[in-house]
């Protein structure tokens, strides 16, 4: 280290201490160099050559030596650049020299370093754009605010859109991160400006990215339906840089600085009422101290007019989900349940949640069923057409329906129905419903004899009239039967009656 050196560290650390650590010289030594630096006016404005600085040195503090010009890292330049060449950082080549018995200092191995491998410093480039281009938003957490609804103090995030030209925000606090708040926020915050920005840079946040990736991002479908439908693009950080999105970090941070910590245990309508006129005639009025400008005035007097506009319906909030077609031909959406065709149970399908109505698309985004919402969970929701049709009377026939499609069939079928359903023990509507079905399979014709001969046989069941079917025996008269003749037994001559009036035969 030379004397230049020295005057460096001791321009940029205030403590003796730290520059004895950071150097190797001794902290008194350290001590009569600042004194020295300072009589000479070389801790301010340019240094001299090293050259002169030497001379000065020799001149007016002729009893000090000039520090060393041999680094104390030295004897160990092989292993370092053998570890930069591996691309080692400056933290490990540290901790590889203390592990050899290097005693020297976390700086020395530093200076040491930029020296045998003078690489560029990472930079960065301040990005900035027009009017109305762009917007950036971002969630920070703030602690607990409380919820007038229960009492207690919950978990509460900030929600900051800031505008990257004018720096003007839009600031909500919110109990959670789901998509449905993430979409609430956007509206609201759209709103609240009066216009929409072109280009909204997010973070690969889970309620907006649905895996971090930046060059094809798998935007959230809701997400992706409110872009399209305010007309604003998605613009993903990349993963790991949050300075892409610099100015909302900031803003983020501003927020919690100047205005959450000035006011604790607000709960959450007091805090966003607040933090409105917050806005108003603080965050907004302040001198902003890269644009040097106020953000409200930067707003109103240029970019407002620059944003797009709002359409004229606010967007519907739609949720979009993954969801089952399960054997009964209902998918179970926010509690309620949906029918969907029956020839698509056991896919997943697209399921869209809006404030109104849910649709439900293939994966393919081919819209299979409309549904209103339901007002509350275990409600059903059913079109008929999407259940087998096989299965859709059992569902729709009541007594009623049953006694009019038996009269529309037939007098004896109507009777027969009508003996089954007046049972004042069982309930007979399914056997009912099953006898009235073998129209479809018969004929309404056929069915009408067949309930006719089980009629005139007194047998009007529902086993009979389908044997009868079966069997083709409606078309069949019945049989006349021969009137059996009188039991004979005990039946005694009219002889034997006659004699044993008389006195005659016994009557045994």
């Amino acid at each position: 280290m030379d004397i230049r050196e020295l005057l460096l560290e001791l321009r940029t650390t205030p403590s003796d201490r730290a520059v004895s650590r950071a150097t190797g010289v001794h902290r008194e030594t350290v001590k009569r160099y600042r004194e020295w630096a300072t009589a000479q006016g070389l801790l301010t404005g340019p240094l001299p050559p090293l050259e002169e600085l030497q001379t000065l040195l020799a001149q007016t503090l002729p009893g000090l030596q000039p520090p060393q010009n041999t680094s104390t890292v030295e004897p160990y330049r092989a292993l370092v650049e053998q570890l930069r060449r591996e691309n080692a950082e400056i933290a490990a080549i540290f901790g590889r020299l203390q592990d050899e018995g290097f005693t020297g200092s976390y700086s020395a191995v530093r200076r040491f370093v930029r020296q045998v491998d003078p690489r560029d410093p990472r930079t960065t480039v301040r990005v900035e754009v027009a009017p109305g281009e762009e917007a950036q938003v971002d969630f920070g957490y703030v602690g607990r605010l409380l919820d007038p609804e229960t009492g207690e103090l919950r978990k509460a995030w900030v929600f900051v859109l800031t505008l990257s030209w004018s720096r003007h925000q839009y600031v909500e606090f919110v109990f959670d991160q789901k998509v449905e708040t993430w979409l609430r926020l956007h509206r609201n915050a759209f709103e609240f400006l009066g216009g929409v920005p072109a280009r909204i840079v997010v973070d690969n946040l889970k309620a907006a990215i649905v895996r971090a990736c930046f060059d094809d991002p798998q935007v959230q479908y809701a997400y992706r339906e409110c872009a399209e439908h305010y007309g604003f693009r998605i613009s993903p950080c990349r993963v790991r840089t949050p300075e892409h999105k610099g100015k909302v970090e900031q803003g983020v941070h501003f927020v919690k600085r100047n205005f959450v910590a000035a006011r604790p245990q607000l709960s959450l309508p007091q805090a966003n009422q607040e933090v409105r006129h917050w806005i108003a005639t603080i965050a907004g009025q302040r001198v902003h101290g890269t644009t040097k400008e106020q953000p409200l005035r930067r707003f109103e007097d240029v970019e407002r007019a620059r944003l797009l506009p709002l359409p004229v319906v606010p967007y519907d909030l739609a949720v979009w989900k993954l969801a089952k077609l399960h054997r009964d031909c209902y998918v179970v959406f926010e509690g309620a349940y949906y029918s969907a065709p029956f020839r698509l149970v056991g896919q997943q399908l697209l399921v869209r949640g809006g404030s109104r109505e849910v649709r439900f698309y293939t994966r393919n985004y081919q819209l299979v069923a409309t549904h209103a919402r339901a007002a509350q969970a275990g409600e059903r929701k059913t079109h008929l057409a999407h259940l087998p049709p096989e299965k859709v009377p059992g569902l729709t026939r009541d007594r009623e329906t049953l006694r009019q499609q038996a009269a529309e069939i037939g007098p004896a079928v109507s009777e027969v129905v009508n003996r089954l359903l007046d049972d004042p023990v069982l309930d007979r509507m399914h056997t009912a419903g099953q006898l009235v079905r073998l129209a479809e399979r018969f004929g309404p014709a056929r069915l009408e004899k067949a309930c006719a001969r089980s009629l005139r046989f007194a047998d009007p069941a529902y086993r009979t009239v389908k044997g009868i079917l079966t069997q083709g025996l409606e078309a069949e008269e019945p049989v006349a039967l021969a009137p059996a003749p009188p039991a004979q037994i005990f039946v005694r001559p009219a002889e034997e009656l006659v004699g044993d009036l008389a006195g005659g035969v016994s009557w045994n």
